[in-house]
């Protein structure tokens, strides 16, 4: 008797088990689900927003080795300055909507829209000097004379790209708090396909060099937000979508305070790299050393981008829970966004030390150029690996209005610790260009180390 009712014991807690390690795999499938449904379409617009830039440095870079190290100088520095500033006072427009979404006040999120647009173009034309005045700001810096130059006459194409950027950055953020960023994934899949076609018909066929492929990018760009502007206003989106209201005029201030924290946050994120191109620029032979920094960077960017769409939806998923008042589901979110995440990054390691020789002809004929490429390729691949971590822990901060915080751990890990000790090494030693891209990597680290203790603290508990 007493060995029939411990089988019965034995039996029950192993149904048990099982139940509890069913539900506990259905919970992550359905988070999955939750993640993937904001993620995939995060990711696939953009990376192939980011893509038409990558392509348009590629014509480029065939063209001229002079007007390829010009436009790494704008796009690594000027348009990176701004776009930190953009995408930093957009991440506002992800933190307000997607917690007003959590908290069912639908037709805040397009006041939080129009409030956005309002303090992002007073923001982009107070910073227009710095395409105006590139040319003597770069010889100021002292580059070299022809290379500010080119980049002088590519920084006045960049304007109008900029100014398609903050509709874009801001709309996309907006659909993504309600889960409608999938139409955004099909226009930005729409832009990369008529870029490439539309440069290559304006540089080779027409023969308009760099204009041309200006040009390019520009309209494609622009039909980005064209085709976002007719899905908002053509009414898909009854419920947040109330038409222009004056409404959106009050309350700016908070709006502009969690804008500039947002900022601070992403503006230290995206001007480290900016500021190793720069340094990049005073070494020996800085027309190589930039243009081979550049290409690394925007791969490495480009890549970036899968993981800003994990990002978007840790920020989505954790506004949402927060907004609901559901601390358990945060913390679970989290644990699976995180895990999610880090299984991407080896994939894109293997490929980059596979293909890191071949890497640089993608971009350049100059042989030195793309040499140099091939000198970087593993450190390429190590900054991708750890480009799969620290993205997800922004979104969490992000997604929990931390923002401030978050900007003062990456003045300490990139500011205090990596620009320094790499620009000391680099000028100091025959490796040059070398130690300031290990020392890039080194800072993301320490960054990881700060956010998961940072993370831990506030949030988790």
């Amino acid at each position: 008797m007493a060995l029939a009712m411990d089988n019965d014991l034995k039996e029950k807690l192993i149904s048990s088990e099982k139940e509890q390690l069913s539900e506990f795999k259905g919970s992550i499938s359905e988070e999955s689900k939750k993640i993937w449904k904001i993620a995939l379409p995060g990711i696939i617009s953009r990376v192939a927003s980011f893509g038409t830039v990558v392509v348009t440095q590629s014509f480029i870079g065939h063209l001229s080795a002079v007007d390829l190290a010009g436009y790494a100088l704008v796009q690594s520095l000027s348009v990176r300055f701004v776009d930190g500033i953009l995408l930093g006072m957009s991440s506002a427009t992800e933190t307000l909507c997607g917690q007003a979404f959590g908290a069912k006040q639908y037709h805040m999120m397009g006041i939080f829209l129009q409030r956005s647009w309002l303090v992002d173009l007073i923001t982009l034309t107070i910073l227009l000097p710095v395409f105006i005045l590139a040319t003597p700001i770069f010889k100021l810096l002292g580059e070299e004379e022809a290379i500010a130059k080119s980049a002088g006459y590519i920084s006045l194409w960049f304007i109008p790209f900029v100014y398609s950027l903050f509709f874009s950055l801001t709309i996309q953020m907006y659909l993504q708090a309600q889960q409608k960023n999938i139409v955004i994934a099909w226009l930005s899949t729409m832009q990369f396909v008529i870029h490439i076609p539309l440069s290559w018909l304006f540089v080779y066929k027409l023969n308009w060099g760099v204009s041309g492929a200006m040009g390019a990018l520009c309209i494609s760009s622009w039909s980005l937000v064209v085709g976002e502007f007719v899905y908002i206003f053509g009414g898909w989106c009854p419920k947040t979508w109330k038409g222009f209201t004056t409404a959106a005029f009050k309350d700016v201030l908070p709006v502009v305070k969690l804008s500039i924290s947002s900022g601070g946050m992403v503006c230290l994120e995206l001007w480290y790299t900016a500021i190793l191109v720069l340094l990049a620029g005073y070494m020996q032979n800085a027309k190589v050393y930039i243009s081979a920094f550049s290409i690394c960077l925007n791969i490495t960017a480009w890549e970036l981008m899968i993981s800003f769409g994990m990002m978007g939806a840790a920020c989505v998923r954790v506004a949402n829970e927060l907004g609901r008042g559901d601390a358990k589901a945060v913390k679970f979110s989290i644990k699976v966004l995180t895990s999610t995440s880090i299984s991407i990054g080896p994939l894109f390691w293997i490929l980059c030390l596979v293909f890191g020789n071949k890497i640089g002809y993608l971009f350049t004929n100059d042989e030195e150029v793309a040499s140099s490429v091939t000198d970087l390729s593993i450190l390429l691949a190590f900054s991708v690996l750890l480009n799969s971590i620290f993205p997800i822990f922004s979104g969490i901060a992000i997604g929990a209005g931390l923002q401030t915080t978050v900007a003062i751990i990456n003045v300490v890990c990139f500011y205090i610790i990596g620009i320094p000790i790499g620009a000391l090494l680099g000028y100091l030693t025959h490796l040059q260009v070398k130690v300031i891209s290990c020392f890039s990597i080194f800072g993301k680290k320490e960054r990881i180390i700060q956010k998961i203790l940072h993370l831990h603290l506030n949030i988790l508990h």
